[in-house]
């Protein structure tokens, strides 16, 4: 079972991460792109992730997965119940999200590729 404290540890090892709070929300941004942002009751997180490949992801385990609000479905995000998954899958899904933000050069250098 991931934490929030799990969160908070893989993203601040993220080069270029910076924790805000917006809105009694904790996000987690490069410059102004948000990438990762905590529900109020930190239960649920958010994630950058390809909008072509959502719609498998939630279909394949929804009761892990699902959909941002409507008004938020035109960005690249998905949600997840943080208490679904464990910290493996965590690292794979924060780590690929920052991907999604940094210049590649940056993404390579940090991951050694």
């Amino acid at each position: 079972m991931a934490t929030v404290e799990d969160v908070r540890r893989i993203a601040r090892s993220l080069p270029r991460t910076e924790e805000a709070v917006v809105r009694d929300r904790v996000k987690f941004r490069i410059g102004r792109i948000v990438y990762l942002a905590l529900s109020r009751d930190e239960r649920t997180l958010g994630f950058a992730f390809p909008k072509d490949e959502r719609d498998a992801l939630v279909t394949a385990e929804p009761d892990r997965f699902h959909l941002p609000a409507a008004s938020d479905l035109r960005y690249n995000w998905v949600e997840c119940t943080l208490a679904a998954v464990d910290e493996d899958e965590l690292t794979e899904l924060v780590v690929d999200a920052w991907r999604m933000c940094v210049p590649k050069r940056v993404a390579a250098g940090h991951l050694g590729r």
